[in-house]
C-alpha cells in the first residue's frame, strides 16, 4: 500500500477546458513558480468533443502555501484558458455516507477497506430503510440511522437524508445496494456526489430474482456497474465495470456469490477513484485517470 499523502503538503488539481495549445505548459509553469513539485500528471484530449482533461498530483516545498493560496492564485490562469477546475488536499478523506437495504456485501466490504486504510474515507453515518445492519454499524462504531421508506413517507425520508448530508458535511453518498429509487429532485441535489452499484448481466435482466433469470437463460458473463446517480435510473456516467465468467455448472446461488464479489470490488474501485479525484465527468461519460 502506498503511503498516505502528507496533510497540507500534497495536492491534486483536476481540470477540463476547450482544447488548445499551451495548456500543459500553463498549468505546469504555474505550479513550478508556486513551489510545486509534480508527483504524477495525466491528461486526455477528447478529440471528438474538442475538450482537454488533466489531473496533476503535486507537493509544495513552501510550508506557507495553502490550498486557499493555490485556489486564489490559479484563478487568472483558469480564466485565461476557460478552465473548469478543482484543487484538493490529497490527504483529506472523503466524508462518505453509505446507504444500504437488505444486502450487506458492499457495505461490509467498504467498512473493511476503510478500517485497513485501503480507502481514505470517513464514514459519519450509515443510513438504511431496514435495521438488518445496525449491529454491523455498531461493531465499527458508526452511527446508524434507520429511515423507513414507504410511498407515503418517501418525501419525508429524503428530506431527512438531505438533512444528514448537510449536518454531517457529507462529500459523497454511496448507494451500497440501497434498494429504493431516489426522486429526481434528490438526484439533482446530489449531482456528482452520489455513486450507485448494480448488477450487469449480458443479456440484462430486471425485476425480482435477476440471478435466477440469468441462470435460466444460461448466461456466460455476470458483472457490475458503478456510476454516478442521475434522474435517469441506472444510466448515470459510468465510473467502473467488471465481469466474471459463468460456467454451465454454476447454480443460481453460486451466481449470486459471484455477483456479490464483483459488485463489492467495482464499487470499492469507484469510491477510491472518486476520493482520489481521478474521475472527471465528460458529458454522459467519465474520464478516469487510473
Amino acid at each position: 500500500m502506498s503511503p498516505r499523502p502528507q496533510p497540507g503538503r500534497e495536492f491534486v488539481l483536476t481540470l477540463s477546458c476547450p482544447d488548445r495549445a499551451g495548456l500543459v505548459h500553463a498549468v505546469t509553469t504555474y505550479l513550478v513558480t508556486h513551489s510545486g513539485n509534480i508527483l504524477e500528471s495525466q491528461q486526455f484530449d477528447d478529440r471528438l468533443q474538442d475538450r482537454f482533461f488533466m489531473r496533476v498530483h503535486f507537493d509544495v516545498s513552501d510550508p506557507g502555501v495553502s490550498l486557499e493560496d493555490l485556489r486564489t492564485g490559479f484563478g487568472p490562469v483558469a480564466e485565461a484558458h476557460r478552465i473548469t477546475w478543482q484543487p484538493h488536499d490529497a490527504s483529506t478523506p472523503t466524508r462518505t455516507l453509505i446507504m444500504v437495504s437488505k444486502f450487506g456485501h458492499c457495505l461490509n466490504d467498504l467498512l473493511f477497506r476503510k478500517s485497513t486504510g485501503a480507502l481514505n474515507i470517513e464514514i459519519p453515518a450509515i443510513v438504511s430503510n431496514h435495521r438488518d445492519f445496525e449491529p454491523l454499524a455498531q461493531n465499527y462504531g458508526i452511527p446508524f440511522h434507520h429511515i423507513p421508506v414507504t410511498r407515503q413517507t418517501k418525501a419525508e425520508a429524503e428530506a431527512r437524508l438531505l438533512q444528514l448530508v448537510d449536518e454531517l458535511d457529507i462529500d459523497l453518498v454511496v448507494l451500497a445496494r440501497y434498494m429504493q429509487i431516489l426522486s429526481d429532485e434528490l438526484c439533482k441535489r446530489l449531482d456528482g456526489r452520489a455513486i450507485n452499484i448494480h448488477h450487469s448481466f449480458l443479456p440484462s435482466f430486471k425485476g425480482a430474482r435477476p440471478y435466477v433469470q440469468a441462470h435460466e437463460r444460461g448466461v456466460k458473463l455476470v458483472g457490475a456497474t458503478a456510476h454516478y446517480v442521475t434522474p435517469d435510473l441506472d444510466e448515470g456516467p459510468i465510473i467502473e465495470q467488471d465481469v466474471v465468467r459463468v460456467r454451465h455448472s454454476h447454480t443460481p446461488d453460486e451466481l449470486v456469490t459471484l455477483g456479490r464479489d464483483v459488485e463489492a470490488q467495482v464499487l470499492a474501485h469507484a469510491v477510491k477513484w472518486h476520493n482520489e479525484s481521478r474521475v472527471l465527468v465528460n458529458g454522459h461519460c467519465t474520464v478516469v485517470f487510473r
